[in-house]
Parts: C-alpha cells; structure tokens; sequence
C-alpha cells in the first residue's frame, strides 16, 4: 500500500506566494525608498495624483536599475534571457511591496484626501507592512509574543528612521 502526500492547501500556497514576494531584501529596500519618494515628493506635489505618480515612476526607475544590475552581473553565467528572468523575480519585490502604500495613495485621490493627510496613510501603511515582517520574522526565531510585538515595533520604527535619514540626506 503506498501512502499519498497531501499538497499544499490554499491557505499554504497563498503564504508561500506571499513570503516570495514580501519577505525578501528586495521588498523591503523597495517599501523603504518608496516611502522615501513619497515623502520627497510631498514636498513639491500640489496634488495626491501627483505624488502617486511622481513616486511610482522613480520606483520603476530603480526597479530597472536593479534589474539590469542583476542581469548584467548575471549575464556572463546564464545567458542574457535568463539572467532577465531571474532578475525581474529577484527584484519584484520592490514593486509588490509598494502595493499597500500606492493603495493608500489611491484611497487619498478617491477621497480627495489632503497630500499630507495621504502620505501620513503611505507612511501607515509601510509601518503596518514592516511591523507584519518583523513579526514574522521574530515568530519563525521562537520568541514569545510580547518578543514578537516588540520586534515587529523595532523593526517599524527602523524603517521610519531610515526613511526619515534618506529624507534628510536629500
């Protein structure tokens, strides 16, 4: 009698998509300095509309930087299609990162929020993402819950300071 392995169930393979997109350097990097954008540009943006914008397309910017950084280190072992390939996965997290974020910037232009009340949501919104990471992160290393919450606030909390270190530098 042979034994059958059960696959994952739905909940496990919308984790799993989830870790692969979220829980990496890439994604991280990426909500920090979208942050950042959004922050600069509410310096100069008369509008919600366009800090969104102005913010999306630097990431997008820095996204394809990033790739061809990957595919051009990448290019020399594995050929320049999969190079790309490996590139845009490793760098996507960038961009899926940035989701919650550009969402609250959606919800201040479909509300018609003030720029500072929408880019106070798109700093809500990253605080909320780093401090689910940094809980995670904490759990998967076997701390209690009052060591994960309290991971999951430092790791939040570093993240504003390294925004607000990226803001004073320019």
């Amino acid at each position: 009698m042979s034994a059958t392995v059960a696959g994952p169930t739905p909940w496990q393979r919308v984790k799993a998509w989830l870790d692969v997109r979220f829980r990496s350097p890439s994604a991280i990097y990426g909500l920090i300095v979208f942050t950042t954008f959004v922050t600069l540009a509410d310096d100069e943006a008369h509008d919600v509309a366009e800090v969104l914008l102005n913010s999306t397309s630097t990431l997008i910017v820095f996204f394809i930087a990033h790739v061809f950084a990957h595919t051009l280190t990448d290019h020399g072992d594995h050929g320049f299609r999969a190079s790309t390939r490996n590139a845009v996965r490793h760098a996507a997290g960038m961009l899926y990162a940035s989701v919650p974020s550009i969402l609250a910037l959606a919800f201040g232009i479909a509300t018609g929020q003030t720029v500072l009340d929408a880019v106070d949501n798109c700093i809500t919104a990253m605080f909320v993402v780093l401090a689910i990471l940094g809980y995670h992160a904490f759990r998967r290393r076997g701390y209690r819950v009052f060591g994960r919450i309290m991971g999951a606030l430092a790791t939040s909390f570093l993240g504003i300071v390294i925004v607000i270190l990226e803001v004073a530098v320019h």
